[in-house]
């Protein structure tokens, strides 16, 4: 059986090189290029990766779809430019593929954050479903997108190193991003964001982050990741706030235009 891995990159030259050596044992590496500027294709290209370009138009979801449908392997496995495969997972993957054991495979991620694994709070360790039959499963979501598939979910043994962030640069260029699509995400759903929403959400969540999820015991940054995550919570409900003032307002002035132009 044919096992790719698939890799979603922008502007990642400075991940993509030490990404694709860990999964270096696939089958194919299918590398999906959202018009990057830097020069991830080239690297890996000249790693042996497969390099399609795609524009990701704000749809996580869209550009993992798409990655399916650009490979013939049986099986596929999803790691994120910034992750590493640890090199037991390889022999866990292939007796999966071997067994034909079909499922949805959630593999456990240890969060990077500044060069510290994270253990406790928001950067604990997570699961998440990379794993699978390339014709057994779509994504859903524009952003912290998940998988609609019929097949059960099955836990792994094996683990990924996740670099979440390397310098501050980066994290508040994520932070932005995250929240603008959250945003609208939201907007979409209908969702609203009431002062009172904006008032005690941020609070909570350092409540959540630090004490409930023992940010704490993960020392000085436990704390500064928990603070950012109240302003991360506000600002996505402000911008949220935002959207419904400059769209309400676009609205009302296109009804009142109509109204005079009837």
């Amino acid at each position: 059986m044919k096992l790719t891995v698939i890799i979603l990159t922008h502007n990642e030259e400075r991940h993509i090189e030490a990404c694709i050596r860990s999964a270096a044992f696939a089958d194919e590496i299918l590398v999906i290029d959202d018009e990057s500027s830097d020069s991830t294709p080239a690297i890996a290209q000249g790693l042996g990766a497969r390099v399609v370009t795609h524009p990701l138009a704000g749809d996580f979801a869209g550009q993992r779809n798409f990655a399916l449908t650009q490979t013939d392997a049986d099986w596929v496995f999803y790691v994120d430019a910034d992750e590493r495969v640890n090199p037991e997972t390889e022999a866990e993957l292939r007796r999966i593929m071997a067994a034909d054991a079909r499922a949805v495979y959630e593999i456990r991620r240890i969060n990077v954050v500044f060069g510290q694994r994270m253990y406790y709070g928001g950067h604990h360790p997570d699961y998440s479903r990379r794993f699978f039959p390339r014709d057994a499963v779509r994504w859903e979501g524009l952003v912290h997108e998940h998988t609609e598939s019929v097949l059960p979910i099955r836990r792994m043994k094996g683990s990924l190193l996740h670099h979440t962030y390397e310098n501050w640069e980066e994290y508040f260029q994520k932070f932005n991003q995250y929240t603008t699509l959250l945003a609208e995400q939201q907007y979409a759903a209908g969702r609203r964001a009431p002062f009172l929403k904006i008032l005690f959400d941020p609070p909570f969540a350092f409540f959540r982050f630090y004490i409930l999820q023992r940010g704490f015991l993960d020392g000085r940054l436990g704390f500064i990741m928990a603070m950012c995550h109240v302003f991360y919570t506000m600002v996505k409900y402000v911008k949220l706030s935002a959207l419904y003032k400059v769209r309400g307002k676009e609205s009302s002035a296109d009804a009142e235009a109509e109204k005079y132009s009837g």
